[in-house]
């Protein structure tokens, strides 16, 4: 008895979605269409038959068949698939969508999505403090876009749209598709009017009717505050233009330049600053950078090398109206020689113990 779980990959106890997500990756796998294997094909169809329909399936799993006359190739018809002799409709499998299943090798079926143009990525390079801040950036890019005479339309200004004489006004047009399956109706957007149902009675002279021209052209990058290095920019409907369709989106990868004094960790901005040994013992005010100018920073008495002092709101903007802190890492920088006096004062420090 042929295992049909095990041709198609799945547990006995397997959902519906489960055996029709395992049939539809060995078709694409195997379909003679594509260059696959035919005999793995068939015995994957086989097995889907069966395992796709309860009643055949609730035989199958009693009986360790599904019923008489039920079997690859046999059935009533004879010489067909199942019973079925000749051809498919859409329909396929006793109401199961073989456009939802093999759609994607023949352009799409009745699923086929909008038209829709393609992608496009670009790099883009700021400063350290553009990327804490936010920046605009303007560039120019060569891309499809649509023609600026007739909007996109295709036709030419005043000119008036007419039915498109070879899908009716419908945008689809229906042919029959031949598969290993048998021949089945498979509806395809029409190649005259691109799915628009109409189209123009006079084209536009600038863009010979597509609707489309490829061109430079500037667009403004608005890039957020608090945007991290590699991240990407989304601008919808910037990418390339399409006819009777939605452009695609504009993808803009950042590339954050390192700065002299700060690292980032998150919100938060990161620096080291060096002290004198007496500013450490004693205490004192030193003058530092940030990214907002310059500020006093106040080193408390006694601290150590390795200590991090805090300065709130001087991060990195977050959430709206936040910001991180900046945290500065002190290092106590120890003289390398000593004159006489200060050697006597040291000594006299060694006295008391400290």
């Amino acid at each position: 008895m042929k295992d049909y779980y095990k041709t198609l990959g799945v547990e006995k106890n397997a959902s519906q979605d489960e055996i029709k997500k395992a049939f539809r990756t060995l078709a694409h796998k195997h379909h003679p269409d594509k260059g696959g294997d035919e005999k793995k094909f068939k015995e994957a169809s086989e097995a889907y038959q069966i395992l796709s329909d309860e009643k055949k399936r609730s035989e199958y799993d009693t009986y360790g068949s599904a019923g008489p006359g039920q079997g690859f190739g046999g059935g009533q018809g004879g010489g067909g698939f199942g019973g079925f002799q000749g051809g498919f409709s859409s329909q396929g499998f006793d109401g199961v969508d073989l456009n939802d299943i093999f759609g994607d090798f023949f352009g799409g079926g009745r699923r086929e999505q909008a038209r829709r143009g393609r992608d496009i990525a670009v790099d883009l390079e700021i400063s350290f403090s553009e990327a804490v801040f936010g920046v605009e950036h303007k560039v120019r890019i060569t891309k499809t876009s649509a023609c600026d005479t007739c909007s996109g339309t295709g036709a030419k200004p005043g000119a008036k749209m007419k039915e498109c004489a070879q899908c009716k006004g419908k945008g689809r047009t229906q042919e029959n598709v031949r598969t290993i399956l048998g021949t089945f109706a498979q509806e395809r957007e029409c190649t005259t009017c691109h799915g628009a149902g109409k189209i123009p009675e006079e084209k536009c002279a600038t863009c010979k009717g597509g609707g489309v021209l490829r061109k430079e052209e500037a667009i403004t990058i608005r890039v957020p505050s608090g945007i991290q290095n590699g991240e990407q920019v989304r601008l919808a409907g910037a990418g390339e233009a399409v006819l009777n369709g939605k452009a695609g989106d504009l993808y803009v990868r950042i590339h954050v330049g390192q700065h002299k004094l700060f690292k980032r960790e998150g919100a938060n901005l990161i620096m080291g600053l060096q002290v004198k040994l007496t500013d450490a013992l004693l205490g004192a005010e030193y003058p530092i950078q940030t990214l907002d100018g310059e500020i006093k920073l106040k080193i408390p008495k006694g601290v150590s090398s390795g200590e991090v002092l805090r300065v709130r709101e001087k991060g990195v903007p977050f959430s709206g109206k936040h910001r991180g802190d900046l945290l500065i890492k002190l290092e106590v920088k120890t003289p390398a020689k000593l004159s006489r006096t200060a050697e006597k004062l040291i000594e006299d420090l060694r006295k008391e113990g400290i």
